[in-house]
């Protein structure tokens, strides 16, 4: 019997790889956790530099003058930073008490398991910081040009190599096909310009 029981027993060496397997496992968790959180910043970051331009361009299409397209990119960066930020902590606070409230109903420990949850304010300032990223690049692309075509014609080119670089980051976090995707990007930001420039342009005709 007492050798019976010896064997039901893991021995050492089961242990061991119970616990390295344990140690694996939340690697491999905290590993998609940071994955998760980089390609939100690369979604951010894109969501800037598309967005501003975009203002940027807008307005130039009726104002040629360089300082009116730089304070048009200050104001956009501005606001799309805050409002990612409150946007982005409205949302994982939200997810915050559900994952607290199921936390209660099934009597885990709340101070062991809240250090696991993503931070609502890291979360805010990481969001709005991406933002802010994205937005410096037609900014400064902007800033050291004075001829306005010249200048319509930089922000394009910045943005569009920015486009394929965050597009292609975005693919290899998500496991796509890189050509692919940064042409997806790139193609939608050039939509995205256009139909801004476009409009703009359209109403500004009309001597709005």
């Amino acid at each position: 019997m007492d050798s019976i029981a010896i064997q039901l027993q893991p021995t050492q060496t089961e242990k061991d790889i119970e616990k390295q397997s344990g140690q694996d496992l939340n690697e491999v968790i905290d590993y998609a956790a940071r994955a998760q959180w980089l390609r939100a910043a690369v979604l951010g970051a894109n969501d800037g530099l598309l967005s501003t331009a975009s203002l940027m361009i807008g307005v130039g299409a009726v104002k040629k003058d360089k300082k009116i397209m730089i304070l048009t990119g200050i104001a956009g960066m501005v606001a799309g930073a805050c409002s990612m930020a409150i946007g982005e902590f409205v949302s994982v606070y939200s997810q915050h008490d559900i994952e607290v409230a199921q936390m209660k109903r099934e009597g885990k420990n709340l101070q062991r398991q809240k250090k696991k949850l993503p931070s609502p304010y890291k979360a805010a300032w990481a969001s709005a910081l991406a933002f802010a990223v994205g937005a410096l690049l037609p900014l400064l692309g902007a800033s050291f040009v004075t001829d306005y075509k010249v200048r319509l014609g930089v922000v394009i080119a910045v943005v569009s190599f920015a486009l394929l670089g965050f597009g292609a980051l975005g693919a290899f976090l998500g496991k796509a096909p890189p050509v692919t995707s940064s042409l997806r990007v790139l193609v939608g930001g050039w939509i995205a310009m256009g139909v801004t420039f476009g409009l703009t342009k359209l109403v500004g005709s009309f001597g709005l």
